[in-house]
């Protein structure tokens, strides 16, 4: 299940992602993750940041924090999957694993 909020002190948007079981797939990309900043849920970026576990950001990219955020662009399609809004969202993941 997930859930998109809006820090109102510092403006950050966070994704929630309630864990159903199973076990966790950690595969690093080493893709554009430094050229942009993603959304992801706030509380799991900082305990990335202190214990060095990987985040999983709205687009899907998987990535150590470790910058500023501010200093980048954001995403782009972490950005077009936030405007979409969180039934466009599910409804584009549906579409996409109906597609697999």
């Amino acid at each position: 299940m997930t859930s998109l909020s809006t820090d109102t002190d510092t403006g950050t948007l966070t994704e929630t992602d309630t864990d159903v079981g199973g076990r966790t797939d950690y595969r690093l990309d080493d893709g554009d993750h430094e050229r942009f900043s993603h959304f992801a849920d706030k509380d799991k970026i900082m305990e990335a940041m202190v214990t060095g576990t990987p985040v999983v950001a709205l687009c899907g990219k998987v990535w150590v924090p470790s910058r500023d955020p501010k200093k980048f662009p954001i995403c782009p399609e972490c950005q077009r999957l936030y405007d979409l809004g969180p039934e466009g969202r599910m409804r584009e993941w549906n579409d996409r694993a109906n597609r697999d």
